[in-house]
């Protein structure tokens, strides 16, 4: 059976994220809690990303990543090139445009090496956190498969995003 990890992005995701729904729609879904959410270590995330996978079979692990998670789990791949089952990577933050002012420490630059394991890239046409381009940018550079759903914001509860059926459908993808 796989096993799903959460990895949110800044900030965490609340009770009414995707993310939340997918972790509490089965056992098999698992949060990686960071030590900060709001002032993000780039060293500390990936580190938490490899201790939580320490102890699972890589090829039944899938990885389920939203916003700064997904330049987390692309900087946590170039460190730690594991054969995962795949990633999910949903509105990927482009902390390298300067509308993104949040404090955070070596998430730059986001790595544009071909990630080592099967990944999607789900993205937004007016995603102020990323253009649609620049997402697909990071699913070519990636070797990612680029989704594009539409006007759909972050893709986060502001968006209209809480239990999102079509997301997990996604994750079948794994399979």
């Amino acid at each position: 059976m796989t096993t799903y990890f959460i990895i949110p992005g800044l900030g965490n995701s609340d009770e009414n994220h995707w993310q939340t729904h997918f972790e509490n729609s089965g056992d098999n879904f698992i949060r990686i809690n960071q030590k900060s959410w709001d002032e993000p270590d780039c060293e500390g995330w990936i580190l938490n990303i490899e201790n939580a996978l320490t102890g699972y079979e890589p090829s039944e692990v899938a990885l389920i990543a939203h916003s700064l998670g997904c330049v987390a789990v692309a900087q946590w791949a170039k460190r730690f090139p594991k054969a995962i089952k795949g990633a999910l990577l949903v509105a990927p933050s482009d902390i390298e445009n300067p509308v993104y002012t949040f404090p955070m420490t070596g998430f730059t630059p986001i790595p544009t090496e071909k990630l080592p394991f099967k990944s999607l890239v789900v993205a937004s046409t007016n995603d102020i956190w990323v253009s649609e381009a620049r997402a697909r940018f990071f699913a070519e550079a990636w070797g990612s498969e680029f989704i594009e759903i539409g006007e759909a914001g972050h893709i986060n509860v502001a968006g209209g995003y809480g239990e999102w059926s079509f997301g997990l459908e996604l994750l079948r993808r794994f399979e």
